[in-house]
């Protein structure tokens, strides 16, 4: 199953680490404490709208990017999860294979 607070935590992750940034900086940036937006990277809190905005703008991008990001993510996740479906055989009756082999 996909959890949205998941892939969120990653993507903010994988941001904060491309720019070379610690979480006490984001935190600071972010006008948010330091240990929820840890929570968040690891994907063990939700984000509200308002919350989550100011961590993108401490980031220096647009809710709209990384929503975009995570889309991505999620659109991936359902790829590999999904299942395949197999040709299946017609029913075969159990009484027409005894009759057909004597």
């Amino acid at each position: 199953m996909i959890l949205l607070r998941h892939e969120l935590g990653e993507v903010l992750r994988e941001i904060r680490q491309d720019q070379g940034r610690t979480l006490r900086d984001v935190a600071s940036t972010s006008a948010v404490s330091l240990g929820y937006l840890s929570e968040l990277e690891r994907g063990t809190k939700e984000a509200s709208s308002e919350l989550l905005a100011a961590v993108c703008a401490g980031l220096g991008l647009n809710l709209s990017e990384v929503l975009e990001l995570v889309r991505d993510r999620v659109e991936r996740v359902e790829t590999f999860s999904t299942p395949v479906s197999l040709p299946v055989s017609p029913a075969v009756d159990p009484d027409q294979v005894s009759a057909s082999a004597a």
